[in-house]
Order: C-alpha cells, then structure tokens, then sequence
C-alpha cells in the first residue's frame, strides 16, 4: 500500500477522498489555493503545500506545481478527484514520466474517450446503439446540411468538457446558424477544444449513465446504473440509482454496453458511461464516456457496498484482488441531491459570502466543505455539500430524502439586490 497520496483537488471531494485514505492508512496530502489557506481538505491531511493564487490557472491547473508538491512530500501516488485535472491525458502522462501512479485511465484511455467525437467512433465500431449524428463540423453551411440528414431538432454540442458547457438545443437551421460560433467559443474557452458536432435531439429523453471499472488488463465490470435527468442549465442536481422504470432486459442492456466500451480499450480505473434514454421508445443511445470519478458515485457506493475511491487506490498500488470475483449485487435504492451556493431570486447564478450557519442532517452520508463561518468564494464551483440516502426500495429513499431536507439548514450568501 501506498504511504502517501496527493489529492489534487479541494472541496468536498478532496475531503471525502481524505477519508479514505485515512481507513487504508495512507497519509493524505493537499495542495491549495490562497483562497483555501483556511479549508477543511488542508486541516485534515498529513501535508498541505501552497499552489498560488485563488483564480484556478493560477493553483489548482498547475501541473508542473502539484507534480513538484508530489516529490517535495513524497507522494508516491496523485488523485485528481473530479473537475480540475481529472480528465486532462497530459498531466497524466506527466505523473507517470515523474514516477509517480495517476489514479485513474490510462492517457491514451482519457484521450481516446474524452473527446466526444472520437469516442462516438469508438462505440460505433463496438456496435453501441447511437443517435443520428456526426463527427466534427466544418462550419454553418456543414452544419445545417448534416442537421437536414440527421432531421430536426438537434442539440449541438462541444467535443469536449462537460457540465453541460457548450450545448446548444437548435430547432431550425437559424437557429443552428445563430449559436455554432457560440458553441464553438465556450469550448476553445472552458476546454481548449473549439470542435462542434450535433446529434439528433430527443424530446423526451432522459438521462442515465453506468459506473464502470475497469483492471486495465481486460477486464471490466458495471457497478450499476444511475438516473440523473433532474438538471439545471444541463447540470446535475438530484441523481438516484437503481434508475426507476427500466425494464430488466433494458438494465441488463446498459450494463452490457457499458461493459463492452470499456473492454475496447482495456479500460483501467473507475469511469461512468452515459446514455440518453429515449421515455417514447424505451431504448436508449451512448452519448459519451467520463474518463474519472463522477460527483455521484456515492449513491452507487451505498446499494454496492464497496467504495470505489478504495479500489482506485488499491489499483494503483497493485493491491486489487482479481477483479471479476468483486463484482457486486447491487440492493436498495439511494438518492443524492447536491446543494450549490446559487441566488434562486437571480437564475441560479453562483453566490460567494460566509456562511452564517450550517446544520446537515444526521442518519444521512453527508460529503461537504463547509461549516459555520466557511467564506465561499467565487472562484471554484459552488457546490457546498452532497446529501446521500439509502433504503430497502426507492418510495423509502424518497422519504428519507424529505426528512433529511427538512433538517438540512444552510444560511448565508444572499444578498438585496436593488
């Protein structure tokens, strides 16, 4: 086993993966920001070395920083939590050519599949049912004459990145017209990548995903699927497994192409396979592949029973028992609602202040950062906290959620506004 491990994150997942760390033994390490001088992910590691300024170019984005943090205390091992540098290939191979394990895909894995547009092919050769689409678009004129074949709407969208950045609902070829360059900019600026592709739109759809992990050596197994249509501004905010209203034949489906896509490249480390599920036909279309660890894989940890941050650690240090006789059998139902510091009054949009008090609720998993007191800024994403429950089926999850949020209290952040 590992001795040492950095996390190259903050926050919630950076404390939760802290706590693990801690059952194995593994002294954490953490690196921050000068805005997170003061946050519980450096109070509770064994190290915690300075990154820089609060902007994240300037911290959390510094390869050559965290790999210098990594040697300065002796880590022998990185994990990029979720966000950040978790899907980035280069500062992968970087970790490896320093010596030190990335705790996650391979480079070639993450590049492979982080684009969207290469790993439609990937699925495309793999016999992965798809939606009518395309590969990268030249320009408009390309654009609308591939949307005409595909039949309107189409959603338009960045090959690269996620949270719902550079998705565009496009209903008639003006519309198309009217926001590519759009499209095209949000993922040159959030991603690097300014390529545009667009598959046909479904107007019911929903969305469901399958958490995958893989050995690298050919082997990869489902760890269940989960729903998490309920979003805003496409991003997630309440996610639950085992995904309601699916037949089993459809279940069984999912995890099998899941399982299949993974098994094409020698998939190694945890990663979570999307699908949009069509409600009209019951059939469901790949729609990308998170190459890292996703914000919910707590509620599939909780009708598993395992912890998929141990198994990425234990992977990576060669302590993995053979990973087809851990394959588990999923029971109860569990449900995460996430909870952002947004203004409701004003679109959702991110709010920064202190935190006056904060009260999560016992008899549920809770992952936060915060407590009374807690200064959120506006640098990093505004999630403050997870809260997760379980229960033999979905109506008692349901109602242990209720009376959770009945005794969840965050107060703080708002602000009049003229």
């Amino acid at each position: 086993m590992f001795k040492r491990v950095l996390i190259a994150n903050r926050g919630a997942i950076a404390c939760r993966i802290i706590r693990t760390l801690r059952a194995l033994g593994v002294g954490p390490v953490a690196v921050y920001s000068t805005a997170d001088r003061h946050a519980p992910h450096v109070a509770l590691a064994d190290a915690a070395v300075p990154l820089g300024p609060a902007p994240a170019v300037e911290s959390y984005l510094k390869q050559e920083a965290i790999l210098a943090a990594a040697v300065e205390t002796g880590a022998e091992a990185i994990h990029p939590g979720y966000g950040f540098l978790s899907e980035n290939a280069d500062f992968a191979a970087a970790c490896e050519a320093a010596g030190i394990v990335f705790l996650g895909p391979t480079p070639e894995q993450m590049r492979a599949l982080g684009l969207k547009h290469t790993a439609r092919e990937i699925a495309r050769r793999e016999n992965a049912p798809l939606l009518p689409g395309t590969g990268l678009l030249r320009d408009e004129r390309h654009a609308v004459a591939e949307a005409e074949r595909c039949d309107f709407p189409v959603i338009l969208k960045s090959t690269a990145g996620g949270g719902g950045i550079g998705m565009r609902v496009c209903r008639t070829p003006q519309e198309l017209q009217a926001h590519f360059a759009g499209v095209a900019r949000l993922g040159a600026a959030h991603f690097g990548q300014g390529g545009v592709y667009l598959e046909r739109f479904v107007e019911h759809g929903r969305h469901v995903e399958v958490q995958i992990f893989g050995d690298g050596l050919g082997t990869v197994i489902a760890l269940g699927e989960r729903d998490c249509s309920a979003q805003r501004r496409n991003q997630k905010v309440i996610e639950e497994t085992p995904a309601p209203g699916l037949t089993l034949e459809v279940r069984r489906r999912l995890w099998s192409t899941a399982e299949s896509l993974g098994r094409a490249l020698d998939y190694r480390s945890a990663g979570t396979v999307e699908f949009l599920y069509d409600s009209d036909s019951q059939d469901f279309f790949f729609l990308e592949v998170n190459t890292r660890l996703q914000v919910e894989h707590g509620v599939t940890e909780e009708v598993t029973g395992i912890d998929i941050v141990e198994w990425m650690v234990r992977l990576g240090c060669g302590e993995m028992a053979p990973l087809e006789t851990m394959r588990p059998s999923p029971a109860g139902a569990s449900i995460q609602v996430r909870i952002y510091a947004e203004d409701a009054a004003h679109g959702f949009r991110p709010s920064s202040g202190r935190l006056t008090r904060v009260r999560l609720p016992e008899g549920a998993r809770n992952e936060s950062w915060v407590e009374d007191g807690t200064e959120v800024t506006p640098f990093y994403d505004p999630m403050l906290a997870k809260i997760i429950v379980r229960a033999p089926d979905r109506r008692g999850a349901v109602a242990r959620l209720s009376e959770a949020r009945d005794a969840a209290r965050v107060d703080g952040l708002e602000k009049k506004h003229e």
